[in-house]
């Protein structure tokens, strides 16, 4: 085989579970830790030597991912926009593919999907094993979510998407690395119950004609950010790798911890114990910063408390009196309390939203 490899990250979907950020903005755009989830996939990718990606992207959202993503040349790649006019599964992705593709072998990343480690081990190991395809697989404590991997003597022999009754607690990472085997598996399989053409199938159809599918267990975590709580542990996961870098401005204020505050921004009689990033142009006023907090660019926070939580870029948060802690707070957004008692808040806020707090 080639040492040469493709690339291809599926951005499409509806990112249903995380209305309504969603309802304004593509899933994979979303931060974490200051930076669209999209951007650690392609990173990855280049990490690994693959330069030559492509991206699955809908119609609601292709345009969007193109303005924000470009030609890939911020981050040394050559990037190549594929539409999938409907979600009707990965392995429908993956045939939707096959003219960029070509019989090059390839890497398909899940474009919502973090990786602590990336996946230039994995890119080494399918160059030089050479299987017809490597899955990368991790325990899970609920592997009925997921697509489930039963093994032998090292190799894959049977897939279940979402089973109820799991045989192990192997569940398939958001990535792949695929011969051009896959495509005739994937047009040999027929959609599921749920009207897609599953990749779990697509990958079980190669097993049966006698290809080669060796897993690869996950070094590190991995999480799919396709939820809110997912999309928090993210953010903690990378914070929790965070270097220190303080260029803000700090006037009678106190930073603790790991660290970093971008250059244009100023805190005032605030307090932010990290690990915690706050954005170009922030502006904190009276205003405690708890760890696991990303903060971007151009908000604006004056007397109040936030925690575990990321706030997305131009939004203000005005004398809460309470504790902001586990949220998601969309671009835009204004929130400010009102009178009343000092309470602990939870929210997941849509894009350009208003919030009085009781």
């Amino acid at each position: 085989m080639d040492d040469q490899l493709k690339g291809l990250i599926l951005a499409g979907g509806k990112g249903t579970r995380l209305r309504p950020i969603t309802h304004t903005s593509a899933k994979q755009l979303v931060p974490v830790a200051n930076k669209p989830v999209l951007f650690y996939g392609i990173e990855a990718m280049v990490e690994a030597g693959i330069t030559e990606i492509g991206i699955i992207v809908a119609p609601e959202t292709g345009d969007e991912i193109r303005q924000t993503v470009g030609d890939g040349s911020r981050f040394a790649a050559r990037i190549t926009y594929i539409d999938q006019a409907e979600p009707l599964g990965l392995a429908h992705a993956v045939l939707t593919a096959e003219p960029f593709i070509g019989q090059t072998p390839f890497v398909m990343y899940l474009g919502d999907n973090l990786l602590r480690n990336g996946i230039a081990e994995l890119a080494t190991t399918f160059r030089s094993n050479q299987p017809d395809a490597l899955i990368l697989l991790t325990p899970v404590p609920d592997p009925e979510h997921y697509g489930v991997a039963e093994l032998e003597d090292g190799r894959v022999v049977q897939l279940s998407e979402k089973p109820p009754e799991p045989k192990t607690d192997l569940a398939l990472v958001g990535v792949y690395m695929f011969k051009s085997a896959i495509f005739d598996a994937a047009r040999a399989i027929k959609p599921s119950e749920r009207g897609e053409l599953e990749i779990t199938d697509a990958i079980q159809q190669m097993v049966d004609n006698g290809k080669v599918v060796e897993p690869q267990i996950v070094d590190g975590w991995w999480k799919d950010t396709g939820r809110l709580d997912d999309m928090l542990q993210a953010n903690r996961l990378i914070l929790d790798d965070l270097v220190e870098k303080v260029d803000g401005e700090l006037i009678e204020s106190e930073v603790e911890g790991r660290v970093v505050i971008a250059a244009s921004a100023r805190l005032v009689r605030t307090v932010v114990r990290g690990p915690a990033v706050i954005g170009e142009g922030v502006r904190l006023t009276d205003t405690f910063i708890g760890p696991y907090t990303a903060i971007g660019d151009n908000v604006e926070i004056t007397g109040s408390e936030i925690e575990y939580s990321i706030v997305l870029e131009d939004s203000s948060i005005a004398d809460l009196g309470g504790r902001l802690e586990s949220s998601l707070i969309g671009k835009g957004s204004r929130i400010r309390r009102a009178e009343g008692m000092p309470k602990t808040f939870r929210l997941m806020v849509g894009d350009h939203s208003e919030i009085s707090l009781p």
